[in-house]
């Protein structure tokens, strides 16, 4: 969803558990495919490569090419440790049901220490105007969405991280 496209979407919060839940399924099918006929234990892993050389064509060319929005601003997110946790699990327990509870659980845990790496940068506090916001925030007062209404990028006031009433836990 939008939480995996802009960066002053990426919060602390909510993007760390809704992508993971949701982009589980696909890697899980496909592993689960390659490892009931084949036995062979990289099916998170080639289905997460797949999944990421679509997102950088579409980032690209959407993102880039038509609106000029710059790349790390639309970047996705990082699922291949997470793939490979998945698919070791798998390869170690030879067991559906202990990889869909350890292997899952490895796949969520691992996923925001994997990202932080390219997301620190962007929560870098700056001050604009008199006002103390993360880079990621002034990216998005600078670079306008047109399906994005303007409140929604209010500072502190109406951003999805204000449901848990702090921005930082």
């Amino acid at each position: 969803g939008d939480w995996d496209f802009w960066t002053d979407w990426k919060d602390r919060r909510l993007w760390v558990t809704v992508v993971p839940i949701v982009a589980v399924t696909f890697p899980a099918a496909v592993q689960a495919c390659l490892w009931g006929r084949y036995r062979l234990p990289w099916g998170a892993t080639i289905c997460v490569l797949g999944l990421l050389l679509g997102e950088w064509v579409n980032r690209y060319f959407n993102f880039w090419g038509w609106t000029y929005f710059p790349a790390n601003f639309v970047f996705p997110s990082q699922l291949i440790p997470s793939a490979i946790i998945l698919d070791v699990v798998l390869l170690l327990s030879n067991s559906f049901t202990f990889t869909a509870v350890a292997g899952a659980m490895g796949w969520g845990l691992i996923f925001y220490p994997s990202n932080w790496p390219v997301i620190a940068p962007l929560h870098v506090p700056v001050e604009y105007n008199g006002m103390m916001m993360t880079l990621a925030d002034l990216q998005g007062y600078h670079y306008v969405r047109t399906g994005t209404p303007e409140y929604i990028r209010m500072v502190e006031i109406g951003t999805l991280r204000t449901f848990g009433k702090d921005v930082a836990p």
